[in-house]
């Protein structure tokens, strides 16, 4: 069996992309490789599962596709097992494109980017959305404690590939927790300073 982000992924267009422009030898190696990439192991849930948002494509029904950002506090995408992750989504601007084009097509893509540390991670699902009327204990596993917001929904994520993204060319960006982790040790170094500083002008 092929990589099974690159059977996915590698459509006949693509190969013929590929051969075009000089890489189809190149990728033609991994179609021959072990089963593999479907699986979600300890290093995908560890990073799933610390990411405050990532972003999701869709298509519509006529063939428009559309990508939407979703965040919320770290830990709201939730691995539920080797297969499948899921989180509650919440009340927003109520255009519901996402919803709507799940519903006539469940096939999406998934990409959750660290930027600090220059790594992404790329998710082929199909897409299961359930009402939170429908299954109020799923709702419960997975909505995130202290989050006030209003859930309206579930959206369970059947993982059907992944692939790590090669570093290149990320842009490193902080939010404002990583920064302040950052400068903790050098705002603790200036206090301490200070402090000796405070004492030695005592000392006059």
């Amino acid at each position: 069996m092929p990589n099974k982000f690159q059977q996915l992924a590698l459509t006949e267009s693509v190969r013929s992309a590929q051969a075009h422009y000089g890489s189809r030898q190149h990728y033609a190696k991994f179609e021959k490789t072990a089963d593999q990439n479907y699986l979600i192991g300890d290093a995908e849930s560890d990073f799933i599962e610390s990411r405050d948002g990532f972003y999701l494509a869709t298509v519509s029904e006529d063939g428009q596709p559309y990508i939407q950002f979703r965040g919320g506090p770290r830990g709201f995408l939730k691995v539920i097992d080797e297969r499948t992750l899921g989180y509650a989504d919440f009340r927003g601007n109520l255009q519901y494109i996402s919803v709507g084009n799940l519903a006539e097509n469940n096939k999406a893509a998934f990409f959750l980017m660290d930027y600090a540390n220059k790594r992404r991670l790329k998710i082929f699902a199909e897409v299961e959305i359930k009402d939170v009327s429908d299954d109020p204990d799923l709702a419960k596993q997975i909505t995130v404690e202290g989050y006030t917001a209003k859930v309206e929904r579930v959206f369970l994520i059947h993982v059907k590939a992944f692939d790590w993204n090669c570093p290149q060319h990320i842009t490193e960006r902080f939010t404002i927790d990583e920064v302040r982790a950052m400068v903790q040790p050098l705002n603790e170094h200036i206090e301490k300073l200070e402090r000796e500083l405070a004492t030695l002008k005592g000392e006059k």
